[in-house]
């Protein structure tokens, strides 16, 4: 280890300390085994502390050299093993762990950290559902079946039953910085709708009405009931995309769009994006409405190689988008721009859990061990997006990309003096 790894993991222990309250944060660390040898404070704690800088399973944590410096570091010192991972996380408190989740939010929108999250002045929560893993030959009581069709040795296509878990996320997501708030297990012969509906209620009792503005969801949430369910009962806006599975509306939108100028033109990323205004829009025919209706038309020039030869050709792509709520006195762009921040919760949310974060890796079954396990792993990473994004400097110069920050701090956790996270 360098001078550098062992730098950045005391810059990391000492923000974790000063920005987070790490050692008050701890007391959400806590299980309900009965006379435990290791403290569930000393779990908990080497699990978020890994877990931001390397997602191994339990096993592979357990194999690694069995040094003294980590175990003395987060208050005890005897190796842990995986069996205190695997028979705690069964006994721990999903609820006491989301709390903490919030807590950790909550303070970062206080020290503005959630400032260059803005889009056009408003925070825009996006809600997408999520299949982290599934699994053939075990299930537990929370899981979600389905029959698919795969091949055997022979090549013969036979049917089988795989067994699956989905989540709901709400993504806090910006330009500059990104948070999952909060997410919601989907239950056996229910919709994403009926899950996101939990969450949005939950996350407004532990959040607030303000603490974001609007909701970007996509097509499967473009139903009347719940468009009208979250304006009204919960206060937020809602965006949805719009398309042909909605027969009513999305044929009047176009019709009413159709041969008319735009009603403005603006560009994005060098493109001409011609929007289209329809202010009144039936929905549909149980739920008239009004809704508002946004057409989105973007035209650009890729220049892909055919053979030996580059070539010009021109694209185009049409979006509709139906807004509910009190979004009348924003024009067009702003909502174009607010529209597509959901793509980006898979692109960044899904893509930074799965790689670095292991999230496809179901290390303990159980279903209380499953959602603790995935709040330990969105707390870690929320707090290591902190460090590296808000606190470090090489970071933000381009000097070093997070997959090294993330290196540097796992090879000093193996080597060096221990660092103690907090006294007693």
């Amino acid at each position: 280890m360098n001078r550098a790894d062992f730098t950045q993991r005391s810059q990391f222990v000492h923000y974790a300390r000063q920005r987070f309250d790490l050692p008050w944060l701890a007391g959400a660390f806590t299980d309900a085994r009965p006379h435990p040898q290791i403290p569930a404070r000393s779990v908990g704690l080497s699990w978020v502390l890994g877990e931001g800088v390397r997602g191994p399973s339990f096993l592979q944590r357990e194999a690694e050299p069995p040094l003294p410096q980590w175990p003395r570091g987060v208050g005890d010192r005897h190796p842990i093993s995986h069996d205190p991972f695997g028979y705690g996380s069964e006994r721990r408190e999903p609820a006491q762990l989301r709390r903490a989740g919030v807590w950790i939010s909550r303070k970062l929108k206080r020290g503005k950290a959630l400032e260059g999250s803005k889009v056009h002045g408003l925070l825009v929560v996006s809600l997408d559902a999520n299949e982290p893993f599934c699994r053939d030959p075990r299930c537990c009581e929370d899981c979600l079946s389905r029959e698919i069709t795969c091949k055997n040795a022979e090549g013969q296509e036979l049917k089988k039953t795989q067994d699956y878990h989905t989540e709901v996320y709400a993504q806090l997501r910006g330009p500059k910085r990104s948070v999952i708030l909060d997410f919601e297990p989907m239950r056996a012969g229910e919709a994403e709708c009926a899950a996101a509906w939990r969450l949005l209620r939950r996350m407004r009792q532990d959040y607030g009405p303000r603490f974001f503005d609007l909701v970007v969801v996509d097509a499967w949430y473009a139903h009347g009931p719940f468009l009208r369910a979250v304006v009204e009962a919960l206060g937020w806006p809602v965006i949805a995309v719009l398309k042909q599975e909605c027969r009513e509306a999305y044929p009047e939108a176009l019709a009413l769009t159709a041969g008319q100028a735009p009603s403005q033109v603006v560009a994005r990323d060098d493109r001409p994006v011609e929007i289209g205004d329809v202010p009144a829009l039936r929905f549909t025919d149980r739920d008239p409405g009004p809704v508002r209706g946004v057409r989105v038309r973007e035209r650009w020039t890729e220049r892909p190689r055919v053979g030996q030869h580059w070539v010009h050709e021109d694209k185009e792509q049409h979006w509709l988008w139906v807004v509910a709520g009190d979004l009348d006195g924003d024009a067009g762009a702003s909502l174009r721009d607010w529209g597509p921040r959901r793509w980006k919760i898979e692109n960044n949310a899904f893509g930074e859990l799965t790689q670095p974060g292991h999230l496809t890796h179901c290390a303990h079954h159980p279903p209380v061990a499953v959602v603790a396990l995935l709040w330990l792993k969105r707390i870690a990473c929320t707090r290591f997006h902190a460090f590296a994004i808000l606190h470090g400097k090489r970071f933000r110069l381009g000097q070093v990309t997070l997959h090294e920050v993330r290196q540097q701090i796992y090879r000093s956790r193996l080597c060096g003096a221990p660092i103690l996270l907090f006294s007693g």
